[in-house]
C-alpha cells in the first residue's frame, strides 16, 4: 500500500473527514515519527510496533563489480520491530508448519 492509497481509505471510511484533512493528518504522523528517529528518539506505536534507530559500525566493504576492499562509514539506520497485536494479525488464518512460497523455492 502506497501513502496515497493509504489517504484514500482512511478518506473513504472517515467520510465527515475531507481528503485533504486526511492527507495533512497522515503527513504530520510520518513527519513526526522522521523528526523522533532523527533525534534518535524511540517511537512506539502500541498495538504496531515500534520504531527505532539502529547504529552500524565502520566496517570494511567490497566493491561488487571489482572485488576491491571499500572503506564503509558509521551509520544510522531506521529498525522496525512489529509489536505483538500487528503480528498476530498478520499471521491469523496460517496454520502451523505452514510456509510462504518464497520460503520453500529452492534454487
Amino acid at each position: 500500500m502506497t501513502k496515497s492509497e493509504l489517504i484514500a481509505e482512511l478518506a473513504a471510511a472517515n467520510a465527515h473527514l475531507l481528503a485533504r484533512d486526511v492527507e495533512r493528518i497522515v503527513n504530520t504522523v510520518f513527519e513526526e515519527i522522521k523528526t523522533a528517529l532523527a533525534r534518535g528518539d524511540r517511537v512506539e506505536l502500541r498495538g504496531f510496533g515500534a520504531f527505532t534507530v539502529r547504529r552500524r559500525n565502520p566496517r570494511t566493504g567490497r566493491n561488487p563489480r571489482t572485488g576491491e576492499p571499500v572503506p564503509v562509514q558509521a551509520k544510522a539506520v531506521p529498525f522496525f520491530k512489529a509489536g505483538k497485536e500487528l503480528r498476530e494479525r498478520v499471521n491469523r488464518g496460517r496454520k502451523r508448519g505452514t510456509t510462504t512460497r518464497a520460503a520453500t523455492k529452492t534454487d
